[in-house]
């Protein structure tokens, strides 16, 4: 797997445990927490909690499984990203609208309250 791909892999699966963290063990969370977002390396965590390596891998692979499949039936990540999307072409259309003064501005703040959210 090219560094760009695994790049990308990580950066999903740190979306992914965003949306549906809660939704794995705790040992689960722990070592996803661990490989994901402090790079540890599989040996690392196996030392920190005195198992071998395939065990952790295990845990991690069975994680990012369940992640995906949360995806798969919750979609939450594909709908944030489709809102970011809408939002972002709304702002873009208001911009180009030809809209001014107070209109345009109270446009303004209600696309910037939609995407805080």
């Amino acid at each position: 797997m090219s560094q760009e791909n695994r790049l990308e892999k990580t950066n999903r699966i740190n979306l992914l445990f965003d949306f549906y963290e809660k939704l794995l063990t705790e040992k689960q969370q722990t070592f996803m927490r661990y490989y994901f977002l402090d790079d540890f390396s599989l040996g690392e965590i196996a030392s920190e909690f005195s198992i071998s390596r395939q065990a952790v891998y295990e845990h991690i692979k069975r994680a990012e499984e369940m992640l995906e499949n949360y995806e798969d039936k919750l979609g939450l990540l594909r709908k944030e990203e489709e809102r970011s999307e809408l939002l972002t072409s709304l702002g873009q259309l208001i911009q180009d609208s030809g809209m001014t003064g107070l209109h345009k501005e109270k446009a303004m703040e209600l696309l910037r309250k939609a995407v805080e959210l």
